[in-house]
């Protein structure tokens, strides 16, 4: 039997897991104050977590929240929705950067040729580096004309980079690759990575050779 919940039309969302749902009863002391709170296992994992980053202790964190529910007997309630609303705020600032924006400006920063590609092979962003390389190296230019002409092959498929770097944790992966404007090529290696995006999904190119 699955440990985890799901959608009951089979759509195979994971939404929690059983023990998530689970309630503990615990005793908070602050400054010889007892509260006796029951609140889903989750919320004691976010309750923490909540905690540490404010650096306070749990009862600490506890005592802040009750402060701004102005001490009504609803004490749980205001403990999840505290947790909800930092999980949500953190969410949004990790989508600040985990953007198209914040990719461009890693290829901008980068000395080296570097490129990110999608999931379909295509480039959607390089750096200035990357346009020197193909305008020294295909002498064609790199004119409008040129840009719908380059094509460019990896000697690992993308898909099974993308496998192999969710399999190893991250660790960048070499692979060789070519670009060609009509009859020119140029041969060279890479170093690839998962860009710190969600969607679409991108690979982080940079030319080591």
């Amino acid at each position: 039997m699955s440990d985890s919940a799901t959608v009951p039309d089979g759509l195979g969302v994971n939404v929690f897991s059983v023990d998530d749902l689970t309630t503990d009863f615990r005793v908070v002391v602050r400054q010889g104050s007892r509260r006796g709170i029951r609140l889903e296992r989750l919320f004691w994992t976010t309750l923490k977590q909540l905690a540490e980053h404010n650096r306070l202790t749990i009862g600490e964190m506890v005592e802040e929240i009750a402060r701004a529910n102005g001490d009504t007997s609803n004490l749980a309630s205001a403990i999840r929705v505290a947790c909800l609303r930092w999980k949500a705020d953190q969410s949004a600032e990790l989508a600040k950067l985990a953007s198209l924006r914040t990719i461009n400006a890693i290829l901008g920063a980068c000395p080296a040729p570097a490129f990110a590609l999608s999931s379909t092979k295509k480039i959607l962003s390089l750096n200035s580096a990357f346009q020197i390389l193909v305008k020294r190296q295909l002498p064609a230019g790199f004119g409008d004309e040129t840009n719908r002409d380059l094509r460019l092959s990896l000697d690992l498929n993308v898909a099974d980079i993308f496998a192999r770097l969710d399999a190893n944790g991250g660790v960048p992966i070499a692979s060789g690759f070519v670009i060609g404007a009509g009859e020119r090529r140029y041969r060279g290696q890479l170093n690839v990575v998962r860009a710190p995006i969600r969607t679409p999904e991108l690979l982080l190119s940079f030319v080591v050779s």
